[in-house]
């Protein structure tokens, strides 16, 4: 491959990456760089999104096979550029509103992004560990970016620590991954993945790592963090965590995880992930019945997610990675569009946060309230929406697995969480309104809520579209 190929093809990491350097230069040389520094941000995440899907069958391994570019790779760059674009967008008059608009937002946010896209491609357990650190230390600033607020604090806080102390079971995983196949390359650990896993101390490196990422993914019993974080940080930054942060952690245990995918390998992990997935979807669920404050609520939704996911990686086939990564996609833009509306809504005091302000929103603003529903019913699971094929093609994969109950399990918890989502509809729809909000107008905002809403519609009404290409890179 020529150098000119290369470049090419490595467009979507230059081009954040002169981004990251140019937003800063901005930054420290005019005033207006509040104003520039959001449209920028999104030109430069659009051109990365474009770009990677429409060389998604441009699959290549580079650096000595330590990155790769296309494939499943660029699917994830466009879930994590396209999502964060969206994120911009319904920050841009949020930050205003809060009084944090500091130009470093979009930086972080910029290089929490390069963090994500070096994770989904990396082939070497280095380069995920960059990658990895990357994206983390970026979201701790931003969970405590308004250094006014006691909740931004008190999040940045918790979720330093305990990240901290999950990366310790990541590095210690990889030592001992290193100290027995004698190599980082992710390629040859799969190659020899079956002699490795016979080595206890392999198996016990190899747990450790995932155990490390199952607390990215905010999975039962690694969640602990996730409902004061998501409820204290802003709300478009609460959005960005949940979702495009979700699926670099997803992008990570597939790669690991590949040989048992790909090479009818005996799951060795089957036990650990099923009941970790059942145990997230039940708890999630259950608990978020019992919550008023919809960012908490939507905090403990995204653990039951978190473990419909996991269905898959307990399955262990081919059709779970292309269920999985469907589902990512799907859920990056229904979650960030309900923390879109939420950010409109959302008072300069974060008020307007508990569901009784929902009273009546069909009557103030019909049009965030039909696109509130839309998404509640997306996150419940309702056919069409792209929620629904998302689950489908994640249950299927487990019955094909023979883990029929897993999938059992994940039907009654989508039947239990659809109390509380239709709770959200009924109160705006058929309840009296018991507060005077006032709802701010802003473009941006509500843009960002209606990309993501037509995202959702067109994944559900058309999912052979994506699911085809999923598919089909994946048979590389």
């Amino acid at each position: 491959m020529t150098a000119n190929t290369e470049i090419f093809q490595l467009l979507p990491h230059l081009v954040i990456g002169v981004g990251i350097v140019l937003s800063v230069v901005i930054e420290i040389s005019t005033k207006k760089s509040e104003s520039i520094l959001p449209w920028f941000t999104i030109l430069i995440f659009v051109f990365a999104g474009a770009h990677s899907i429409i060389n998604v069958y441009d699959y290549q391994i580079l650096f000595g096979g330590m990155y790769a570019i296309g494939g499943v790779t660029a699917i994830f760059n466009f879930i994590f550029t396209i999502g964060a674009a969206i994120m911009v967008l319904n920050a841009v008059d949020y930050i205003k509103k809060s009084k944090m608009n500091f130009g470093e937002f979009y930086i972080l946010v910029q290089s929490s992004v390069l963090g994500m896209m070096l994770m989904a491609g990396a082939r070497d357990l280095f380069m995920i560990f960059i990658g990895l650190e990357l994206m983390s230390i970026c979201f701790y600033v931003l969970a405590g970016i308004n250094r006014s607020r006691m909740g931004n604090t008190e999040a940045a806080l918790k979720y330093f620590l305990l990240g901290a102390f999950a990366t310790g079971f990541i590095v210690f995983g990889i030592a001992l991954i290193y100290g027995t196949a004698k190599s980082t390359s992710i390629d040859q650990i799969v190659f020899a993945y079956e002699y490795f896993i016979t080595d206890v101390l392999f198996l016990t490196g190899l747990a450790l790592f995932v155990i490390g990422f199952l607390f990215k993914i905010a999975a039962f019993p690694f969640h602990m963090w996730v409902p004061d974080v998501y409820q204290g940080a802003a709300t478009p930054v609460t959005g960005l965590m949940s979702t495009t942060g979700k699926a670099a952690a997803f992008s990570v245990l597939i790669i690991i995880l590949s040989a048992v995918f790909t090479q009818n390998i005996t799951n060795n992990f089957e036990i650990l992930f099923a009941v970790i997935a059942t145990l997230s979807m039940l708890y999630g669920s259950i608990v978020a019945i019992a919550q008023d404050n919809l960012k908490r609520m939507l905090a403990y939704s995204s653990i039951a997610h978190a473990g419909y996911m996991t269905i898959g990686l307990a399955a262990g086939n081919i059709e779970s990675v292309s269920g999985i990564i469907f589902y990512l996609t799907a859920y990056a833009f229904m979650n960030l569009g309900a923390f879109g509306v939420i950010a409109l809504i959302e008072g300069s005091n974060e008020e307007n946060l508990d569901i009784n302000s929902y009273s009546g929103l069909n009557s103030k603003s019909p049009i965030l309230a039909g696109f509130m529903a839309l998404f509640m019913f997306a996150l419940a699971g309702i056919p069409p929406m792209a929620g629904f094929f998302g689950k489908y093609y994640v249950f299927v994969a487990s019955i094909k697995a023979d883990l029929t109950w897993l999938a059992i399990v994940g039907v009654f918890s989508s039947a239990i969480s659809v109390y509380f989502y239709l709770r959200v509809v009924v109160y705006m729809y058929f309840k009296d309104s018991t507060s005077s909000i006032i709802i701010k107008n802003s473009f941006t905002g509500l843009l960002a809520v209606i990309i993501s809403g037509l995202l959702v519609l067109v994944f559900g009404i058309l999912p052979d579209t994506l699911f085809s290409i999923i598919t089909s890179v994946l048979s590389y």
